[in-house]
């Protein structure tokens, strides 16, 4: 599990990095800026969550804790959902996609916010060091 984390926080973190440079180079000329700064905070957040599914694949290795690879997973999500559907959004002017994408986004914040508190509770585990990595 800990080398998957630890790939997904890296596939995450290269997509967020070009999203990144497509929005500051590209999509200024096609889109309102209000919709290029919307698009910069799903690349912020989108990031942001990257960096820590690659953190709680590190954290995994000091034993197994159900709720890390949970919270990893619901940043996953919330990279899915909620940075996916603010990209979209911000796209708007040059595809329409309807506006399904709007109840979206909060789903998004919701499993971020899920996988922060599921973090939280990590902490109350012990740390055996005995335990095999998974």
């Amino acid at each position: 599990m800990r080398k998957l984390l630890l790939r997904l926080a890296a596939v995450m973190g290269i997509t967020a990095v070009m999203l990144g440079a497509f929005g500051a180079h590209a999509l200024k000329n096609y889109v309102s800026l209000e919709n290029v700064n919307t698009f910069e905070t799903g690349v912020r957040y989108h990031l942001l969550h990257a960096i820590m599914i690659g953190m709680i694949g590190v954290l995994s290795h000091f034993g197994r804790k159900k709720s890390l690879y949970y919270a990893a997973w619901f940043f996953t999500g919330g990279i899915i959902l909620f940075s996916g559907s603010i990209y979209l959004l911000s796209i708007r002017e040059i595809v329409d996609f309807g506006s399904w994408l709007g109840p979206i986004t909060p789903i998004g914040g919701t499993l971020f916010i899920a996988g922060w508190a599921l973090l939280f509770v990590s902490t109350y585990h012990s740390f055996d060091r005995s335990q095999k990595p998974a």
